[in-house]
């Protein structure tokens, strides 16, 4: 890679010099910042600095899931924090995926509002009957944020219309959706370049000045920064409650006659999976190993995706002949809150972190406010 100091002035001063608004990572948040800023400040430059040759983290490497929330997911945090905390996020996470549709349009992202299911074993049966016991609270406090009058529904019938094999039970979310991450970014890649904004790949923040980022191409100068690294932050903002948190998804060959569509979780969603067309999409696993899956390392593990392939083949594809054709691992951000970390860190620098593995239902929200911080 060529330092900055090795360009032209022509290249200097078109891409380099004169940055209103710098932006590390290019990612949902990044993105979004970016197309915020500059729809608030035509005349000002905005530039995005990417380490990859495509967004690092988790933007393009989640399951594409709108992630609202199943109902054995909504009680357990019930146990740990206040009712107004779990449905204030919950909230924010149907606000921020219709705005991201909004956004960026149906069509352009491939939504397809499938819903969700939430399967049981018989050996969960008793936090089954708990979810059922208070399936009608949770559809009142999800009908208020929605507007769908019956979002969680008792469905035990799609178990053996699916052909799984041990799950028992489950319970249906009117209220999910799924995504295409890939069509996604560049929905919103292409629209922050045709307001002028300057992305540049390959290039790495090593550390944050005043109005100075040093990097491995060279030093920025900067107006204001934003650091939207999410799940690679704590390198830059030590001192903030964010930690990676690995991974990894495995997709089959296509499969003939794929019995079911829509996405589907199970054990409080460690695990999940859904239908790409004709293939299943499968990940989760990290409570396996929460040590070893704290790590921005990007690569899949032998422990994790031998355990999805034997659940796969086992209990959600028994007695389907198929190969898995792509493995691959990102890095979430989270922290001991659901809730993002969108601040002001000092006089120049802001933040927009900690999206939780709800970067798809969040994340253009959390660009949004961002942006808003950074135009005060």
């Amino acid at each position: 890679m060529l330092k900055l100091n090795a360009l032209s002035y022509w290249e200097k001063e078109t891409y380099i010099n004169h940055t209103d608004f710098l932006i590390i990572g290019s990612g949902i948040v990044g993105l979004s910042t970016a197309i915020h800023l500059k729809q608030g400040n035509p005349s000002k430059k905005v530039t995005i600095l990417e380490r990859g040759y495509l967004p690092s983290g988790a933007s393009t490497k989640n399951a594409g899931f709108a992630c609202v929330g199943s109902p054995s997911e909504i009680l357990a945090d019930l146990e740990t924090k206040t009712e107004k905390e779990v449905f204030q996020i919950l909230k924010k996470r149907w606000d921020g995926l219709n705005y991201l549709r909004e956004l960026l349009g149906d069509e352009t992202i491939d939504y397809l509002s499938l819903g969700s299911y939430e399967l049981f074993t018989k050996d969960q049966a008793e936090k089954y009957e708990n979810c059922i016991n208070r399936l009608d609270y949770l559809n009142i406090k999800l009908t208020d944020i929605t507007g769908i009058d019956t979002v969680f529904k008792v469905d035990n019938g799609i178990c053996s219309i699916a052909g799984f094999k041990n799950f028992k039970s489950a319970i249906r979310h009117a209220a999910e959706g799924q995504i295409d991450t890939g069509k996604m970014l560049n929905g919103l890649l292409r629209l922050a370049q045709s307001k002028g904004i300057i992305v540049l790949n390959g290039i790495e923040a090593e550390k944050v000045n005043k109005h100075e980022l040093e990097t491995t191409a060279g030093t920025f100068k900067f107006g204001k920064l934003a650091i939207c690294t999410n799940g690679f932050a704590k390198t830059l903002l030590p001192q903030e409650d964010v930690a990676p948190a690995r991974a990894q998804v495995l997709v089959t060959s296509p499969i003939k006659n794929l019995a079911f569509k829509g996405i589907y979780h199970f054990d409080e969603g460690y695990y999940y999976f859904r239908n790409i067309g004709d293939r299943v999409l499968f990940g989760g696993g990290r409570n396996l190993d929460f040590k070893g899956e704290t790590t921005t390392k990007m690569e899949t593990t032998k422990l994790i995706t031998s355990q999805l392939e034997a659940i796969l083949r086992k209990n959600i594809l028994p007695g389907v002949d198929f190969k898995v054709e792509h493995k691959w691992a990102g890095t979430m951000g989270v922290g001991k809150s659901k809730s993002p970390i969108v601040k002001k860190i000092s006089d120049t620098v802001y933040c927009g972190v900690r999206l939780g593995g709800m970067g798809v239902a969040i994340g253009a929200l959390v660009g949004k406010e961002v942006a808003m911080l950074m135009n005060d």
